[in-house]
């Protein structure tokens, strides 16, 4: 897969399962704060929130990634908020745990799983293998659709 970014790329955890988006692409990571929430919004989205002067909205990480569930009991405290920056449009993803930095080659990105592709707003475009598992890899603007 060509169109795979080489360099830094961040990883997090949604429900258990783990991706990782380039680091280019990340503004920065904040804790999720106060999200007002609005009304009429899709179901993926939380809310908004008020960035330094900058409303920007939050998407629900789990529901975006289509992992429907209940919030584990105490987890709330590692919760955060990457905040991309796509071209200029601003967007929050609520994401239950933040990992670690990650790099790879490009040759070692596989197609996302059968099924995945199928979906046309599926922000997943490929995906990386390590010793413990697999790393899904984001595709930011496909995530901040607007």
């Amino acid at each position: 897969m060509t169109d795979i970014q080489r360099g830094a790329w961040l990883g997090f955890s949604l429900k258990g399962q783990r991706y990782a988006v380039s680091l280019a692409s990340v503004r920065e990571v904040i804790k999720p704060g106060d999200i007002t929430p609005v009304p009429g919004a899709p179901d993926d989205v939380l809310g908004i929130v008020n960035l330094r002067g900058q409303i920007v909205p939050v998407l629900d990480g789990r529901r975006r990634f289509g992992l429907e569930g209940a919030q584990e009991n105490g987890a709330e405290d590692a919760h955060r908020v990457i905040v991309f920056d796509d071209a200029g449009t601003v967007v929050g993803m609520r994401i239950d745990v933040i990992g670690d930095m990650l790099t790879f080659e490009p040759d070692d990105v596989a197609p996302p799983p059968p099924g995945r592709a199928e979906r046309r707003d599926d922000p997943v475009s490929g995906v990386i293998t390590r010793d413990d598992g697999f790393i899904a890899l984001v595709d930011v603007p496909k995530l901040c659709r607007a």
